[in-house]
């Protein structure tokens, strides 16, 4: 019989697939790091329990690009500043990935809220621009030109937190109770650059990073990157302080006609 390639893979296969995968090459991103103030309800009002805001009510968007053995990628993400008990690290909106490789690895192991988009980053001599367009909107640009080239950061660990669920088969909640997953990544740079520009934000039905408005510009970046990747299970949540921001992970229609609390509602 022919090699039947959806059929069951043999425990030598498996084993070589898990030892092939422990061992990741080193992948260098060029990518633009965009960071600012914004207003310090709204970074409360979109974190999940049991987040809570950092002392600092900061925002960063991440948009990078690189090649994988060949293969081109656009990667993205758009965070705000949180903490975990006395862990502070950034809580991750969205995740946009050119990509659907990319989007399903980082959803189904870490719960990263990854959706598929055109994610661009073109620099034109000292001129760059960093896009990311998704259903017909750029909803993040930023630009600008480089102002002059930065010391090499140190190598540091991150820290990202982000909520691994699966909705109910019946429609209704989940099928077990969310999980925080704490994501830590080790980076380093190779080159390192300050932008002078703006970051551009642009309403989206289905993106509304234009929630969260810049207030003070702190930075922007240029540079090339490598990390690598670990993560485990912090807490396990109760579904009904989860269930209410399941939204931010799909195209939820009804986010459209979302309107901000009254003043003394609850958010």
């Amino acid at each position: 019989m022919a090699r039947v390639r959806y059929g069951a893979r043999s425990p030598e296969t498996l084993s070589k697939t898990a030892k092939d995968r422990s061992v990741l090459p080193e992948i260098w991103s060029t990518g633009v790091v965009a960071l600012w103030e914004t207003d310090p309800e709204v970074i409360a009002a979109v974190l999940p329990p049991p987040l809570v805001p950092a002392d600092r009510p900061l925002v960063r968007a991440n948009i990078s690009a690189c090649d994988i053995n060949g293969y081109p990628l656009g990667a993205g993400a758009i965070a705000v500043r949180a903490k975990h008990g006395d862990v502070e690290g950034d809580y991750t909106l969205t995740m946009p990935m050119t990509t659907e490789r990319a989007v399903i690895g980082g959803r189904e192991v870490f719960g990263e809220p990854k959706k598929i988009a055109e994610v661009t980053v073109d620099r034109d001599g000292d001129d760059v621009v960093a896009k990311v367009t998704r259903l017909g909107v750029t909803y993040v640009e930023i630009r600008g030109r480089v102002a002059e080239e930065l010391p090499l950061p140190d190598p540091r660990q991150t820290l990202s937190f982000y909520y691994k669920f699966l909705p109910a088969v019946g429609g209704d909640g989940f099928d077990a109770d969310p999980m925080l997953v704490h994501v830590t990544r080790n980076e380093k740079h190779r080159s390192a650059f300050r932008i002078d520009g703006e970051v551009i934000l642009r309403d989206s039905d289905f993106d509304p990073v234009a929630d969260l408005p810049v207030r003070k510009l702190v930075s922007i970046t240029l540079g090339e990157r490598t990390s690598d990747q670990q993560g485990f299970v912090a807490e396990h949540v109760k579904a009904d302080l989860v269930l209410p921001y399941i939204h931010q992970r799909y195209d939820d229609v009804a986010q459209i006609s979302d309107e901000p609390p009254a003043p003394g509602d609850p958010a």
